[in-house]
């Protein structure tokens, strides 16, 4: 690689970093190339994104970053997932590792955070912001349903009150 292509790629990878709201460093030592693919495939869904980069030009990218703490995390055969949604990344990354022991996370941040594996993890458990967004119309819907309801109710037992009126005429 040239001087050309790695200053591309800095400048790429310092991208991520800058728009990113979530990176989960992972070590990837012994995935096959079709399980790389299966993950990036499964990112890609999340929408999210699954790279592996060298770690001196990921660490010089990382400067001038809020994700500038998780540089000593650049050491071994590492790859980066990240996302624009703060869940989805981890969630991925936290399903695959749970069925491929060859993927390890090494730790990651959100924003300024520092994430050990362990925060990593929790924030995979997190509802994703569409989820949120769900259950908020949920609650949303739920006061004007129940009002409906009763609004309607009265109505309700006035026909049923002159339905028993006019019943019991007829049978008189």
């Amino acid at each position: 690689m040239d001087r050309a292509q790695k200053t591309e790629q800095v400048d790429s990878l310092n991208g991520v970093f800058a728009q990113a709201a979530v990176v989960v460093v992972t070590r990837n030592d012994g995935l096959t190339v079709a399980e790389v693919n299966v993950l990036r495939t499964k990112m890609r869904e999340a929408g999210a994104s699954f790279k592996v980069a060298k770690n001196t030009l990921a660490q010089i990218a990382l400067r001038g970053t809020p994700y500038e703490p998780i540089a000593g995390l650049f050491a071994g055969p590492t790859a980066i997932a990240y996302s624009q949604d703060a869940v989805s990344a981890a969630k991925v990354v936290s399903a695959f590792a749970k069925t491929n022991e060859k993927l390890v996370i090494l730790g990651g941040a959100m924003g300024a955070n520092k994430l050990d594996p362990n925060g990593v993890k929790a924030l995979a458990e997190l509802p994703s912001l569409d989820e949120l967004r769900g259950k908020l119309i949920g609650l949303l819907n739920a006061p004007a349903t129940k009002i409906a309801g009763v609004v309607q109710a009265p109505a309700t037992k006035l026909t049923r009150v002159f339905a028993a009126y006019g019943s019991k005429g007829e049978a008189a």
